[in-house]
């Protein structure tokens, strides 16, 4: 291990033209200093000008490598890139974020003075459009995405999970690499990994980072069938890695079904459905108030969080129609494909 290296940044990317500069440049201003550092991408054979802006900045900039991932997936690019590392500590980091000035020696000053293994810090969720931002007040919002501390700007503290994570390179050596079977929410298998083995995840509210989210309500849909459908493929592979608020979509979903079913039979069981309606749009009613800036977004986040939710859950209806093609085993392959997100 080179000596002088302390950080080894490790960034997975496919298709990042829109947002990789932008992030590249909140990472030159950062205050650690970049003799002690390396960068190294992971480029999932991306099909744009993501290659070429890379090329750009590495003729410019020693200390960036950049690497192929030709399956594509976050999971093996990560592992690439820890191979990789030089670093004391691995900084996994996104290419759709920008960070603040102070974001990697904060997380350093974390990872030396607390007992934790991971640390990480609170995302600001931002996007362009009426669309986006509305959909970004959502992401960012407990009704929303439930107690996820570092979308809601939470407390200093000990958690269960933090967006992408600044790792002790021990980690890695003790306790394995990422699970090149989930496609999805390996963060939370890692972090989940740390913990059973007596490990700490910790979350500082003094660590910035602009999230750019998806700006339609197609790609948040999309985004929602995805997650809620690995949410259940991922709770077959790796039993306790994700938490209760991740089924609530679910749950959802299959009462309204379930006591609609049950009202054909016994028709005073669908005031109990209109209960739960009226208490979910209630609930809605106020958080999209309480959100939004004007009247038009008022009713665009009306509609945003029951479809948000509903498609959620459909996803993980779908992931357990899937789970008979994921065989639990970790030398197994995953089933399908998917390109970095």
């Amino acid at each position: 291990m080179d000596n002088q290296i302390i950080v080894s940044v490790v960034m997975p990317l496919y298709n990042e033209e829109n947002y990789i500069d932008d992030c590249i440049q909140s990472l030159l201003k950062q205050d650690y200093p970049r003799s002690k550092m390396e960068w190294i991408f992971v480029d999932g054979m991306s099909t744009d000008r993501t290659m070429e802006i890379l090329e750009y900045y590495k003729s410019k900039l020693s200390f960036i490598r950049i690497l192929k991932n030709a399956k594509k997936i976050v999971p093996c690019a990560m592992n690439i890139g820890i191979e990789a590392a030089k670093g004391k500590y691995i900084i996994r980091l996104d290419a759709h974020s920008d960070y603040a000035k102070d974001y990697i020696s904060k997380c350093v000053y974390y990872l030396d003075f607390t007992s934790a293994e991971n640390v990480g810090g609170v995302a600001e969720t931002v996007a362009e459009g009426e669309v986006g931002q509305a959909i970004a007040k959502m992401l960012s919002s407990p009704f929303g995405v439930g107690d996820s501390q570092f979308r809601t700007n939470g407390e200093s503290g000990y958690v269960d999970t933090v967006p992408f994570g600044a790792f002790r390179r021990e980690v890695f050596d003790r306790w394995g690499g990422y699970d090149e079977r989930l496609i999805r929410n390996q963060d939370n298998e890692m972090n989940y990994r740390i913990r059973k083995n007596g490990g700490k995840i910790y979350l500082a509210n003094d660590i910035h980072l602009t999230y750019h989210c998806r700006d339609s309500i197609k790609d948040i849909v999309n985004m929602a069938l995805a997650n809620g459908k690995w949410n259940i493929i991922t709770t077959k592979l790796c039993g306790g890695a994700m938490s209760l608020r991740h089924f609530i979509p679910l749950i959802f979903d299959l009462s309204i079904v379930l006591l609609l079913l049950l009202g054909i039979l016994w028709w005073p069981i669908w005031i109990a459905l209109g209960l739960e309606l009226l208490l979910y749009f209630g609930l809605d009613a106020f958080f999209s108030k309480k959100l939004a800036a004007s009247t038009k977004e008022f009713w665009l986040l009306m509609r945003l969080f029951p479809t948000f939710h509903t498609t959620y859950g459909f996803g993980s209806i779908k992931g357990i129609f899937a789970l008979p093609k994921f065989k639990k085993s970790k030398d197994s392959k995953t089933e399908e494909k998917e390109e970095i997100d």
